[in-house]
């Protein structure tokens, strides 16, 4: 093989580059994907990367499920589904967050999709025309500004608290662009543990938002992976169960709460909004995974899935303890970082003037990674912040990991103080 691909690369090159549309000319690689590469292979203390512990698939039931599925079901499970996905995978959904969230919900609401990446660009497709208004959180999700960014939308984005996204800000932006005749189309938000900061936006903020968005007339996605991730404190309703309207949409995923290799996703939203989301699907894969989706079904419906979520809790929460108390005796005066109740996410800032991306280079070097703030930035204005995941690795690992950053960390401030 090494061979017949070096005849290749000898051979006389193409002018590669002058094949792809003016769209692929302007896709940029994931951050964080290409950070996984460097490290994967290396002896680093990988605090980068949103991966869920291997510890906490349930494989001895998802064995059991499969058998009884390919012997009771294969007909079904083996074969093309419908494009909205596996009918009883739909209703048990609709009835498990109608049970957890208090969200009346059916079946004719949701959509199976390939994990909550594919409703992302699906949302693009169908909602977004090039020079649209989305407001996003800053920071925010990575992967949703890369799936927006195709349709070429105009970002707005709000500052974050410990509380969220500023909606007393978003108020401010929505006045001024109503006053120059523009409007908001949408609105995406992490509501719950978000990614990359670990905060949850407050019970009030979330019932001013759906306000804002009946005033202004705009959609709220919210995308809620991490919410069944608590490890403290008192749950808060999603977004969606203060809508009366049909304004939000809301993404779940089987990816932190089963596993992420079965690519399961959902969407709950307005019949009018899955029709066309629906529609657009058709044209990109048919339908999701319909053994994944078997396997789903059995999952949810036979109690398996209420079951595991408190097993997971019990094993991410000493990791998300040993993370906070490694910041709290390593770190030098004037880092500071959040303190998230749930999720997978630490976020830290670091004094101004340190670039935490040039800065990664230096702790890679001194055996430890993480993802630099600034891509989780629609404008990439902050430089000083950085993202810490502590569910992948052993709370041993995770102290050794905080202590070599911070010994990095400390070392820049020396550099930059004045003598």
């Amino acid at each position: 093989m090494e061979k017949k691909l070096k005849k290749k690369l000898a051979a006389k090159p193409l002018n590669f580059e002058s094949f792809f549309s003016e769209k692929a000319l302007g896709m940029k690689a994931s951050e964080i994907r290409e950070l996984l590469k460097l490290v994967e292979t290396s002896d680093v203390i990988s605090l980068a990367g949103g991966l869920p512990a291997p510890e906490t698939f349930p494989v001895e039931v998802i064995k059991k499920i499969t058998e009884d599925v390919l012997t009771n079901h294969a007909d079904k499970a083996l074969q093309y589904g419908t494009t909205k996905g596996f009918t009883p995978l739909r209703l048990a959904l609709a009835r498990w967050m109608e049970k957890r969230y208090r969200i009346p919900m059916s079946k004719v609401e949701i959509m199976m999709v390939a994990g909550s990446q594919e409703a992302l660009d699906l949302l693009g497709r169908v909602f977004i025309d090039p020079g649209d208004v989305v407001v996003v959180e800053a920071p925010t999700y990575l992967a949703a500004l890369q799936a927006f960014n195709y349709y070429d939308p105009e970002f707005v984005s709000i500052p974050m608290d410990h509380d969220g996204m500023r909606i007393d800000l978003l108020r401010e932006r929505l006045e001024e662009l109503d006053e120059k005749g523009r409007r908001v189309k949408l609105v995406y938000t992490v509501s719950t543990f978000q990614n990359p900061m670990g905060v949850t936006m407050s019970l009030e903020r979330r019932k001013e938002l759906v306000k804002l968005a009946e005033e202004y007339d705009f959609i709220i996605v919210e995308d809620n992976p991490y919410s069944e991730l608590r490890y403290s404190g008192e749950p808060i309703p999603p977004i969606k169960h203060f809508d009366s309207e049909g304004r939000v949409i809301y993404l779940g995923t089987f990816s932190k709460i089963l596993a992420p290799g079965l690519r399961l996703g959902w969407v709950s939203a307005h019949p009018h909004f899955i029709r066309k989301m629906e529609i657009a699907k058709q044209s990109i894969d048919l339908c999701t995974n319909t053994l994944g989706q078997a396997i789903a079904w059995k999952y949810v419906e036979e109690g398996y899935l209420d079951e595991h979520i408190p097993e997971i809790i019990r094993f991410y929460k000493p990791r998300r303890d040993a993370m906070l108390r490694a910041l709290e005796d390593f770190m030098p005066d004037g880092v500071e970082w959040t303190k998230p109740d749930g999720g997978m996410f630490v976020w830290a800032t670091l004094p101004e003037g340190i670039n935490t991306k040039t800065l990664l280079e230096k702790a890679v070097s001194k055996g430890v990674a993480y993802v630099p703030g600034e891509a989780f930035f629609a404008h990439r204005e902050v430089k000083n912040a950085l993202r810490l995941n502590f569910t992948y690795v052993p709370e041993e690992k995770i102290r050794e990991g905080v202590k070599r950053l911070a010994e990095v960390i400390e070392g820049e401030l020396r550099k930059s103080s004045p003598q």
